[in-house]
């Protein structure tokens, strides 16, 4: 098996590529120990001293370590964990499958439907690519307010890509669209 690594623009996450499907469906993020262990994967991967948050995306595990860490003394011990989980195949998830946090919760207005379709065929698939993802939170009085994941959360290019990026593009395809935030 072999995995392959990308940096991301957050330098304290680092994207591993096994070469196969992680996810069969929808996205996972982990950001504590306690909430890894509904997935053996995300679980091992925090036993390792330095990793502080793992996503799971359909092809891909960012992993985030703390700033103290080291990449070249982590990324062995990770690329190691992620190799002895496929290779024993073991399950990414245990139990139900954990649902996509963008998943419809039910019918929307115009307006919010055109965001998340938006959202879905523009940003999610250009944030994957960085490891990371971004999911519909709310849309209120003209503000949309997106969650941040992977590589994403805490990135110092995250307001960028935000306001320069995604706010302008629901803007202009969207007029009742003033402004994007985070929660």
């Amino acid at each position: 098996m072999f995995i392959q690594t990308e940096q991301t623009p957050n330098p304290v996450t680092l994207k591993f590529l096994p070469g196969r499907s992680v996810m069969e469906s929808g996205t996972a993020n982990f950001t504590t120990r306690e909430a890894a262990r509904r997935s053996p994967l995300a679980e091992r991967l925090f036993e390792l001293d330095a990793v502080t948050g793992v996503f799971l995306g359909a092809d891909f595990i960012t992993v985030t370590k703390n700033g103290d860490g080291d990449w070249h003394q982590l990324k062995p011990a990770v690329l190691a964990a992620i190799m002895e989980h496929f290779v024993a195949g073991r399950p990414v998830i245990d139990g139900a499958t954990i649902g996509d946090a963008a998943a419809d919760t039910g019918e929307d207005d115009e307006i919010v439907s055109q965001i998340k379709e938006l959202l879905e065929t523009r940003v999610r698939p250009a944030v994957a690519q960085d490891g990371g993802d971004i999911i519909f939170h709310d849309f209120e009085d003209g503000i949309v307010y997106l969650h941040m994941q992977g590589s994403c959360s805490g990135c110092p290019s995250s307001t960028a890509t935000l306001k320069a990026g995604i706010e302008n593009m629901l803007r202009h395809y969207i007029p009742e669209v003033m402004e994007v935030r985070a929660v």
